[in-house]
């Protein structure tokens, strides 16, 4: 057993004082049944807590650390912009350079608005989706998070999933009740939805690859019902790439799929693990947002240099690096093959789901997991033991069922084998128990 004891010790003082002791509610391990270990320090695939704990990470600050923690190329950057000041609330030329690494990767943005969160650019998305159509519904789909705005957390992934609340105290009915939702690769269902809301709907928003609920991929049938029906009634559709942005490819999900969005919201990978958002689209449609038109939206930081140089620092390793994205993906393929080798020797009912580089093992018995139906058939209690056996194997995943494995260009072949080695050992204690 690990020493915890600073951990522990920390925890218990931030319970004090912070909400469930953390700022992120998943955060606080409670689905796992265990207090959180409070992390120090990262380099690579690897990090280390107060208690100097090493693991290997499978999290990666749940997707930026695409590269692997503390990048020579990012770090780098970010302190040398850091020696000329963190924060200026005007214009510097980095927003300017990062914008543009965008706009040349992601063929449906032509025009980019820098934020601080994903949360933050899906709130102003919409905004420019009800100024441009002149209605106020939109159409999410279950178990795909897009943030804690109010009218967005109805039936939503991520935490909110995990701490069984999908809808939140404090949002007001009469909001929430102009955002519909539908069954994600439900075609018929979706189909019927938009129909029935045609002359109302502002905006379809989705994941397009689900990765809040697990890792869902989409089909290519309902991917494009999506967009035909949204051109045909002048519905914007909205990609929610937080964390399929830069992550699938340098097109993001739209590349990897061969689709285009009207609008698409960024994080995660474009600020190399500092605080960032993005979202962006046609110049008709941007050019709806103040101050060139009449939808509002500001942030003193937004665009910080420090945020800035670390996007572009990544964006630009990302671009340069041979193969980059078929390396990592074949990473995380290996890393698939070995954990449905390992279920196959335990015999126990598991669906591993892969998409690109963001992997989920679903402890459920239905041999696909297509839907929010399917999630959630999952076995909670299983999941957080078979967390806790791998975690006492030093390697740290999500400690939620629903969320995704980040594999990065720092796990080599060691670490994609110590990994399959853990899941072995840790599902045979749990076929054991």
């Amino acid at each position: 057993m690990k020493s915890n004891q600073k951990s522990k010790a920390l925890f218990f003082k931030a319970c004090d004082i912070i909400p469930g002791g953390v700022n992120s509610p998943v955060r606080a391990f409670r689905s796992v049944g265990m207090d959180p270990p409070f992390i120090q320090r990262a380099v690579g695939a690897r990090i280390w807590d107060v208690d100097t704990n090493e693991y290997l990470d499978f999290v990666g600050s749940w997707g930026p650390m695409i590269l692997g923690h503390a990048h020579p190329a990012v770090v780098n950057a970010v302190l040398e912009t850091a020696k000329l000041g963190l924060s200026f609330g005007a214009p510097n030329e980095r927003e300017v350079e990062l914008a543009q690494l965008i706009i040349e990767s992601v063929p449906s943005v032509k025009m980019v608005r820098m934020v601080n969160s994903g949360t933050e650019a899906v709130m102003s998305a919409l905004r420019v989706a009800r100024a441009a159509t002149k209605r106020e519904k939109i159409l999410k789909f279950e178990g795909c998070y897009h943030g804690h705005a109010d009218g967005l957390l109805v039936k939503a992934g991520s935490g909110a999933l995990t701490g069984g609340v999908p809808d939140s105290a404090g949002v007001p009915g009469d909001y929430a009740r102009l955002t519909l939702t539908a069954s994600y690769n439900d075609c018929e269902g979706t189909a019927a939805m938009i129909e029935a809301n045609k002359d109302d709907l502002a905006a379809v928003i989705i994941e397009p690859v689900a990765a809040n609920m697990g890792v869902v991929a989409p089909t290519m049938e309902f991917l494009n019902l999506l967009r035909t029906l949204c051109t045909q009634y002048g519905i914007i559709l909205i990609f929610d790439e937080v964390i399929t942005g830069f992550r699938l490819g340098l097109s993001g999900a739209q590349g990897y799929y061969n689709i285009q969005a009207d609008l698409t919201v960024f994080g995660k990978v474009i600020g190399g693990g500092m605080p960032v958002g993005a979202y962006g689209g046609s110049k008709e449609l941007m050019e709806l947002v103040a101050p060139k038109g009449p939808v509002y939206q500001a942030g003193t930081l937004s665009g910080n240099p420090v945020a800035m140089a670390a996007g572009i620092a990544t964006l630009k390793q990302l671009r340069t690096t041979l193969n980059i994205y078929e390396k990592i993906e074949a990473k995380a393929s290996a890393l698939e093959d070995g954990i449905k080798q390992a279920v196959a020797e335990a015999g126990i009912p598991v669906c591993v789901n892969r998409v690109g580089s963001l992997l989920t093992t679903f402890f459920t018995d239905r041999p696909t997991v297509t839907s929010f139906a399917d999630v959630m058939t999952c076995d909670r209690e299983r999941y957080a033991t078979y967390f806790r056996a791998m975690l006492d194997r030093a390697v740290y995943m999500a400690p939620s069922q629903f969320e995704a494995m980040f594999v990065s260009a720092a796990h080599g072949e060691s670490e994609i084998n110590r990994a399959i080695e853990a899941v072995k050992a840790s599902l045979l204690d749990l076929k054991g128990n």
